[in-house]
């Protein structure tokens, strides 16, 4: 009785024990539920996301629907002729490798079957030369069984890096060929964070592509291998009830599954949204501490943040519900099945190899083929799981291929932008058959001209119907007018940034034209690299440029003092940061001096420098022979030009040249 009371006592424990736990988990999923949703809000208030009017919209308003089917693999495959180029590659030569790598890993786990049944039937037999021998050959074994597990994981990280290596680059040529990355930002806004897409998701989408390529590979090598094995000595029965559940279990998790794609879509859009959030604070740190913006800040983060973990939480009560059942179908029923199907032959007594020998053969039989089946229903169950890599590898795929289209559409000169429902602009709705790139672009040396072009915004706002005025080389222009009134549109079109939407612009080579903002771009690099960019090092001196020609360009702009610094031309800072605003400014002129193009646009560019410096770097462009199209507001600056460009911010505008009536205008 006694035994008997322990044995029941015990499996009453194990039941009470997995209640309480079943109990606990259920506990702490709904009230983990319930935080999320009423964390820091009292009655009657609004919760935190509420109480930001501000939040990163849906550029694209078509949520992006990630399937495992016919699209998924031909996008998969578009895909894979980058990140595999060809058949005689070495990333195909490392595919090989784990194929090979697979092959050896499921003999040897073959072999080990095989030699720890032995070894334990030579412990059974108490024959101890036999066990020697056995354990001798086990120890020799494994330094080869370790080999082939390394070099597994070595051609695995390998191909993941060759792979990503080869799809960053060729995003990378898409996306910084010509303008593409000003346009599929200010142009098109079907991507919001193409960082994220960039880096993140690239990374993610090779390893789960290798990962996925690994999970089917063995499994399906060791179904292949061990339903061999198991048909030719037990029968077809024994493995085909078990190819007949991985073929339901296999289509149930599948369809359960379906959510995983979209999900992964938007956990990598909301992820990509927060660290937009974070980095928009960091480029406007000075804005928003003049204003003492840090609580408004914090509410936008906060909100951006919330959002993304209860996306997260929410992802992560799906992938436990799903665990709960892959592991229940995918393993322990697949266990109970496996039983069943390799007890099968055993209680048949008439079976050829089970009946012939003695009964520690038929035990040393169940044991090997046993193992065999239960190998098998481990590589069934992987199999099945892999479906949920599959789902995952699904919404990465739609990610980067969405990317991949934008990149190829803007750099054909096709964009797309939702319009937004607003009150007409400076000239009321627009009649204009709106077209990019319905304009000419003609190149020519040392002219300016636009016959007839609109300046139309990227959302369509028409700013002037019909633009026409010349400017040849060595006639400075003074462009004024209110804001809004398409002093910034004008310009964007000359440097190409936005589509030309009809007449002629006649304008010299890329090149030959250089543009110097208010704010200037200071690269990351040596002091040299400020004053000759966008060349390198190695460019200047092919070309023949010396540091003494950039001392003289410091000198003229008032800045010889940097170059004695520590470190000197060859000295590293943030220049950004270690530079005033005036002394970048004057950075931006010596850059202008040095490359000496044949137009120059100054956009408000000496704004933080003084009246005298800057009429002795304009007389210098004069003497360099640069034509200047100017905006500024500086009444100084009317001796330096020719010719104004007046805008009323009504789509009118007067073109003509300066006299002393038109200085007192200015004025």
């Amino acid at each position: 009785m006694a035994p008997n009371l322990s044995k029941l006592t015990s499996r009453t424990d194990v039941k009470i024990a997995v209640a309480a736990s079943a109990a606990l988990g259920a506990w702490i999923l709904k009230n983990s539920i319930k935080s999320s949703k009423s964390k820091n809000v009292k009655p009657g208030q609004l919760t935190l996301e509420e109480s930001v009017q501000y939040m990163i919209k849906d550029k694209n308003k078509k949520s992006t629907k990630a399937q495992v089917n016919a699209k998924f693999f031909k996008e998969l495959k578009a895909l894979w002729k980058i990140m595999v180029p060809g058949l005689w590659t070495k990333e195909s030569g490392f595919m090989v490798l784990i194929a090979l790598s697979l092959i050896a890993r499921t003999m040897c786990d073959l072999w080990l079957i095989q030699h720890t049944t032995f070894i334990e039937g030579s412990i059974i037999t108490m024959n101890k030369l036999e066990f020697k021998k056995l354990l001798t050959q086990f120890f020799v074994a494994m330094p080869l069984i370790s080999l082939v597990n390394n070099v597994l994981k070595w051609s695995i990280g390998e191909v993941k890096l060759r792979i990503r290596t080869n799809l960053s680059l060729h995003l990378y040529e898409q996306y910084l060929k010509g303008f593409t990355y000003y346009r599929v930002t200010n142009l098109d806004n079907r991507i919001s964070n193409a960082d994220q897409l960039l880096t993140t998701d690239i990374e993610k989408f090779c390893d789960t592509v290798i990962d996925l390529y690994s999970y089917i590979s063995k499994p399906l090598l060791d179904i292949s291998i061990y339903l061999y094995r198991l048909t030719v000595n037990l029968g077809p029965s024994t493995p085909g009830l078990m190819m007949a559940y991985l073929l339901a279990s296999g289509v149930f998790l599948t369809y359960l599954r379906r959510p995983t794609a979209r999900m992964t879509v938007q956990e990598q859009k909301l992820e990509g949204e927060y660290r937009y959030v974070n980095s928009r604070l960091i480029t406007n740190s000075e804005e928003v501490a003049f204003y003492q913006g840090n609580r408004r800040e914090q509410l936008t983060l906060l909100s951006s943040f919330y959002k993304l973990t209860r996306h997260l939480r929410n992802f992560l009560n799906f992938r436990v519900a799903m665990g709960f059942i892959d592991n229940i179908v995918a393993k322990y029923i697949a266990i109970v099945v496996g039983f069943y199907a390799v007890s099968r032959p055993f209680f048949v007594k008439n079976h050829n190899l089970l009946t012939v020998g003695t009964e520690q053969d038929r035990f040393r039989h169940y044991y090997t083929y046993g193992r065999m089946l239960v190998k098998m229903a481990e590589g069934i169950g992987r199999l099945v799981l892999s479906g949920r890599e599959l789902s995952k590898l699904a919404g990465l795929t739609s990610r980067v291929t969405q990317l991949r289209s934008v990149l190829e559409d803007i750099n054909t000169g096709n964009y797309e932008r939702t319009m937004v429902d607003r009150q007409p602009g400076i000239l009321g709705p627009s009649t204009l058959a709106l077209t990019p790139g319905a304009g000419k672009i003609i190149y020519q040396d040392k002219i300016i001209s636009f016959d007839k072009v609109p300046l139309v915004t990227p959302n369509g706002d028409v700013l002037i119907k019909e633009l026409t005025f010349e400017v040849k080389s060595g006639i400075n222009v003074l462009v004024c007018g209110p804001n809004g009134c398409g002093k910034s549109s004008m310009f964007r079109m000359l440097g190409e940034l936005w589509p030309i939407f009809g007449g002629t612009l006649v304008k010299p080579p890329k090149g030959k034209l250089f543009y110097v903002p208010q704010r200037p771009y200071m690269t990351l690099g040596t002091f040299r690299d400020q004053i000759i960019y966008p060349q390198t090092r190695d460019e200047m001196v092919r070309r023949g440029r010396t540091d003494e020609e950039l001392e003289r360009y410091l000198d003229i702009v008032q800045l010889s003092y940097l170059a004695t610094r520590d470190g000197g031309w060859d000295a590293v800072e943030d220049w950004m940061d270690v530079l005033s605003g005036g002394e970048k400014q004057r950075i931006a002129m010596a850059r202008l001096f040095y490359h000496a193009p044949q137009f120059a646009i100054l956009d408000e560019c000496t704004s933080a420098v003084s009246v005298d410096v800057e009429g002795h770097m304009y007389q210098y462009c004069r003497e360099m022979g640069i034509s200047l199209f100017t905006v500024s507001h500086r009444k100084s600056l009317w001796q330096h030009h020719d010719h104004y460009l007046q805008m009323d911010g009504r789509g009118g505008y007067v073109f003509g040249e300066i006299d002393n009536s038109t200085q007192e205008f200015g004025s």
